[in-house]
């Protein structure tokens, strides 16, 4: 098993790319903390996870929360004694235009995917100091790079997250810490049916998204997770900084 002995924190993990990775880390050896504000997605991975070698927990609060993120990170810390890998999957998607986008939920976007990105980084970083290791695994998208159409507060916090992932890396090279940022392109997940429920057509939007990408399919989740695993372990030891497309050819086309 590829992390034996190693403990792994992953916000959203009570569905989609976050639970996937969270099940896939721990298949491979590692504790497991779960983070998400949906108590009964946790207990649904929890229970999809099992019995898993390493340990699994659930801590269930708002990723943009300050005091969540310092306590929550605290607790795991002090319980495992040390913390190898960071996946800040939490995210959510408001859909609008700068011009239809309501102020609250701008900010929500953004307290939920740049604000959790940056505290739960903030909050393991001085332990993976410590250690002289550690790997951060931020999510970000392919419309990030691509943009996009209505969609301007969470294409925006997606393209945020690329570059605190990159000067996060920078910053705590010489610490052995890796940072990097996985950019999927749609994947079959509770929060892409709700953006494509969003429009007056859901059917005719999701077949012009699914169209998008060059291998005429959407992506699953468990492919994402194999990015994550990746990045994970010792595999992608001299992988820093980078941004990891896993897109079906969303880019390419």
């Amino acid at each position: 098993m590829r992390l034996q002995g190693r403990t792994a924190i992953v916000t959203g993990a009570g569905s989609g790319i976050g639970r996937a990775s969270a099940f896939l880390l721990a298949k491979e050896g590692a504790s497991v903390a779960l983070v998400d504000r949906d108590e009964a997605g946790l207990q649904e991975t929890m229970a999809a996870i099992g019995n898993a070698t390493g340990g699994v927990s659930a801590h269930v609060g708002d990723v943009g929360d300050p005091d969540f993120a310092k306590a929550a990170a605290g607790e795991i810390m002090a319980r495992q004694g040390r913390v190898d890998v960071l996946m800040t999957a939490a995210g959510i998607s408001s859909g609008g235009t700068v011009l239809t986008t309501d102020p609250a939920d701008w900010d929500a976007v953004f307290r939920t995917n740049v604000g959790g990105t940056w505290l739960w980084s903030r909050a393991v970083i001085p332990e993976m100091q410590r250690q002289r290791s550690g790997s951060i695994i931020t999510v970000a998208s392919q419309l990030a790079i691509a943009g996009g159409r209505n969609n301007s507060a969470y294409i925006a916090a997606k393209g945020a997250i690329i570059s605190l992932t990159r000067t996060m890396a920078l910053d705590f090279a010489d610490d052995g810490i890796r940072v990097n940022a996985i950019a999927p392109g749609a994947i079959e997940t509770p929060m892409l049916r709700r953006s494509f429920a969003r429009h007056a057509d859901p059917d005719r939007v999701r077949e012009a998204s699914r169209n998008r990408h060059a291998m005429k399919r959407f992506g699953r989740a468990e492919e994402v997770a194999e990015a994550a695993l990746h990045l994970a372990g010792d595999a992608s030891s001299f992988t820093t900084g980078t941004v990891m497309v896993v897109d079906g050819g969303w880019l390419a086309a």
